[in-house]
């Protein structure tokens, strides 16, 4: 169950705040609408209860609040606004990415893509989609984990009657395996004839909470639906009567040969039908809107969606069976993933409600497909605990922890973006190392660094510094990934492997730019500028660290303040503001050289270790006695401390 307990949305200024007070529930089995006019606070009253926006009140997930759930991705499935993710990156690795966030298998994302229609879009870009196509992708990232909680801010805005349809169906489908649904709208009429249960708010406060039939007695229009061949006959024929009796009945011709008929019944009129003769096919009393039928697909066409879609449900269970040998033998207090049963019932196979119009233009669709069914009588859908009256051979995990490392690859990769900026970095850089040489009057490190006196990093390092500026970019797109107390972006796992994969994006970034440095000196000026160097582990530590560090301060900063550019400010800031600083501080002799220390750290280690270490040791001290070293450890001390504070905050607060 959902409770939402005083949410309060901060006052603006000099305005009221858009959410005041709002209380209300989502029982688990049925579907709720949030219902308000455009503005009455229906978006930010779910940013509250995702813990995106400030405020104040608390919302319970099945007893939590969603800072204090391990893995929120499985027990909240949210859609808001536009499909979050770069508009160049695929579907496919969009939702393969997802699945490595939340800890569930790669072939969970193909499985979805066929639940909700779209397998064949597997490798179309985010930004070619469709409305109606990116509405499907955004379900389908909703639905990975498959959560308990579903949260959709008006999710069928802009679609046609037939997509509207389709997804309530999913909605409905969701609901029926025992899930919570609620979605938000502004049209009463569509929260009338989708929702079992209705919240009306306005202006941010609960004006109404209702079961869908009384809201639609009470705020919709009850009327009699009549079919006739003779339409306008019969709505002559009404007309007159309630003109005769003084009654205010109002006659509405829907098609040709349907009316509906407002401040009547369905005994007057088929009285007053029966009594001149007109021919009725249909009558029966309405309320709300009932949408304009949508025709059903062939059923040839039908039939090999759902062909295909057992294909890949048959799949998943397989690979589920699989991961169930590996972790069977599960310990007591671990608690285990979704779990997989090949026999799992599914909606219009016997349960659940009968299929509306044309819900079988989609695969899944009116078959409420869902991975993760209960068993023992555990709740539906929801995995069972080890310990908790049945065996640990019969829990059958899918997926585990969070799977950072692949995460981030797949996040990585799944652009354009390391190619576009190596291939920037290497034009430059060559540039750069071209006019150094042509003037003359420059050490050879620099020189194949494409680093003058005149900039404050190599073009490497900046690369080095936008790539892990961008690290952090995917987290914050993704509501239940973003809680305002932090869940994924705070788990140490991640940032090292941020950090990690950044480093190694950084020493091929510039082993990639002294290559081509070098290459393009020996192709101009045939090797001339160029010596053999007598000592090259020194600047090849130097430079190793002047790329880790600058990559890792825009991971850092990134991470801190949530924002690409605030990240590439703090790599900039280390060479302009603080390494002045620094030399200022390290002016003059020292009183306490550090000569002979890698000869006394030799005595105080256990094992002996070779001469050639000492060498490594001493290039290490001299990158960090220089200024930039120096200016690069103190702010990543500063910025390690500062994400550590802020996870900690997270953490306390509440």
């Amino acid at each position: 169950m959902l409770q939402a307990i005083g949410l309060t949305s901060t006052p603006r200024r000099e305005l009221p705040p858009l959410v005041d007070d709002l209380t209300f529930e989502v029982r688990p089995g049925c579907v709720t609408a949030l219902l308000g006019d455009p503005g009455s606070g229906k978006t930010t009253a779910l940013r509250l209860m995702l813990e995106l926006e400030p405020g104040r009140g608390i919302t319970y997930f099945r007893g939590r609040p969603l800072h204090r759930i391990a893995h929120p991705g499985r027990e909240v499935g949210v859609l808001l606004g536009d499909v979050p993710g770069n508009p160049a990156r695929t579907v496919l690795n969009q939702l393969r990415m997802l699945c490595a966030a939340y800890g569930v298998p790669a072939s969970r994302a193909d499985t979805m893509l066929e639940v909700v229609g779209i397998g064949g879009l597997r490798d179309q870009r985010l930004g070619s989609l469709s409305l109606g196509m990116e509405r499907r992708v955004a379900l389908a990232a909703a639905l990975l984990a498959d959560p308990f909680t579903l949260l959709l801010d008006e999710p069928a805005a802009g679609l046609s009657p037939r997509e509207r349809n389709w997804m309530y169906e999913l909605l409905r489908g969701h609901a029926a395996l025992g899930g919570a649904v609620l979605f938000t709208t502004d049209d009463a009429k569509e929260a009338a004839r989708n929702a079992d249960r209705v919240v009306s708010i306005r202006a941010g406060r609960l004006v109404a909470d209702q079961d869908a039939a009384d809201f639609a007695r009470t705020r919709l229009r009850p009327r009699v639906a009549v079919r006739t061949p003779h339409a306008a006959r019969l709505a002559d024929v009404l007309g007159r009567e309630a003109r005769a009796a003084r009654r205010a009945v109002e006659i509405v011709a829907e098609s040709g040969s349907r009316l509906s008929v407002y401040g009547s019944d369905c005994a007057e009129v088929g009285e007053a039908a029966f009594r001149h003769g007109v021919l009725v096919h249909q009558l029966a009393d309405e309320i709300g809107d009932t949408g304009t039928p949508v025709p059903p697909v062939p059923q040839a066409r039908s039939e090999a969606r759902t062909a295909a879609h057992a294909t890949a449900v048959a799949a998943a269970h397989a690979e589920s069976g699989a991961a169930a040998e590996a972790g069977s033998t599960a310990g007591p207090g671990v608690e285990p993933g979704p779990e997989v049963e090949p026999s799992a019932p599914v909606l219009g196979a016997g349960a659940g409600p009968e299929p509306g119009p044309g819900v079988g233009s989609a695969p899944g669709v009116g078959s409420g497909f869902t991975p993760f069914p209960a068993a023992g009588g555990e709740e539906p859908g929801r995995p069972a605990r080890v310990g908790s009256g049945r065996s640990a051979r019969a829990v059958r995990r899918v997926g585990g922890p969070l799977r950072p490392l692949r995460y981030e690859l797949l996040r990585t990769f799944g652009t354009a973006t390391p190619l576009l900026a190596s291939a920037a970095v290497v034009v430059v850089s060559v540039a750069i190392t071209l006019v150094l040489a042509r003037l003359g009057h420059t050490p050879q490190n620099r020189l194949l660094a494409a680093w003058p006196q005149s900039l404050p990093l190599p073009p490497a390092a900046l690369g080095a510094g936008l790539l892990g500026a961008l690290a952090f970019g995917e987290e914050y797109r993704y509501p239940s990934l973003s809680a305002d107390r932090g869940t994924v972006p705070r788990r140490m796992g991640l940032l090292a492997a941020k950090l990690g994969v950044c480093a190694v994006l950084a020493l091929l970034l510039g082993g990639l730019a002294v290559t081509a440095d070098a290459a393009a000196l020996g192709l101009v000026f045939d090797s001339g500028p160029l010596d053999r160097p007598a000592e090259w582990i020194a600047p090849a530590a130097s430079w190793a660290g002047l790329l880790i560090g600058c990559a890792w301060a825009g991971v850092l900063a990134s991470g801190v303040f949530r924002s690409a550019a605030a990240g590439l400010a703090a790599v900039l800031v280390v060479p302009v503001m603080v390494v002045p600083l620094v030399r200022k501080s390290l002016h003059g002799p020292s009183a306490y050289p550090t000569d002979g220390l890698a000869s006394r750290l030799r005595e105080l280690s256990w094992a002996q270790w070779p001469p050639e270490v000492d060498r490594l040791v001493l290039g290490a001290l001299r990158v960090m006695a220089q200024p930039v070293g120096t200016a690069l450890v103190l702010s990543l001390m500063v910025l390690l401390c500062a994400y550590g504070f802020t996870g900690l905050r997270s953490r306390v607060r509440w």
